[in-house]
């Protein structure tokens, strides 16, 4: 999909906020709409199906966990979530809903501009893969397929977000090799890690049981202290 066909939808109560972010990305190429009651948000992110939804977290009509938390499992799309608060458990309880991504305001539109770039991308699939890349991994009864943009746990499947199918291919694509929180902010956010964002650890903590892992003992996906995540081939391929 071409960039300058993207829609995406502001649901923003801010008017003065929604129209010149809305002029910025279109602007920058962007096909844009505003939604600016919350309580009519959720039925048109599911009656037009935007590329990418800004949702901000408070809204009059409903709210924005309300609202992610309603469309989550009939709309695909990423959504980012727009906050004014600093505190980590709206953010944390925004990706539990199933929010892909965060943007604390006041947003640098630039910045706003290359978040909505990356989860696009990564969503559409646009970044092709090399030749000869492995599209489908196994580790016993656990099958990741990044084309299809699926995972299952023997013939069940596994219901994951846009963000969480990212974190577990980038993990297990790398299976036996510790990546730090810097090398998976990276690739996934293309920013650097500010030492505090706790977005990576809450996904790592809701894809441990969607995979078979304990959360408490955990032996797929290990936290290795001080250093990052790490993958374990072995313990998947014994999952029985």
């Amino acid at each position: 999909m071409e960039q300058q066909s993207w829609h995406i939808l502001i649901v923003e109560d801010d008017q003065r906020l929604a129209e010149l972010t809305r002029e910025y990305l279109q602007g920058n190429g962007l096909n844009v709409s505003i939604e600016m009651d919350g309580a009519q948000a959720a039925a048109r992110i599911l009656q037009e199906q935007p590329d990418l939804v800004i949702l901000d977290l408070m809204l009059p009509g409903e709210d924005g966990l309300s609202i992610c938390r309603k469309v989550r499992g009939q709309y695909e799309g990423p959504i980012l979530m727009l906050t004014a608060r600093t505190d980590d458990m709206d953010q944390v309880l925004g990706l539990e809903m199933g929010a892909d991504d965060y943007v604390c305001k006041p947003v640098r539109p630039r910045v706003l501009l290359a978040r909505i770039r990356a989860l696009l991308r990564r969503h559409e699939g646009s970044e092709a893969q090399a030749p000869g890349e492995r599209r489908r991994l196994q580790f016993g009864l656990l099958v990741i397929d990044s084309a299809m943009r699926e995972a299952w746990l023997g013939e069940q499947g596994i219901e994951l977000t846009s963000a969480e199918f990212d974190l577990l291919w980038l993990l297990t694509s790398n299976a036996g090799r510790i990546l730090s929180r810097e090398e998976i902010f990276n690739a996934l956010r293309g920013i650097e890690y500010d030492g505090q964002d706790r977005s990576i650890d809450v996904r790592i903590s809701r894809i441990r049981p969607k995979i078979g892992d304990d959360p408490m003992h955990p032996r797929l996906i290990k936290t290795v202290r001080s250093k990052g995540y790490l993958f374990v081939a072995e313990a998947a391929e014994a999952l029985t």
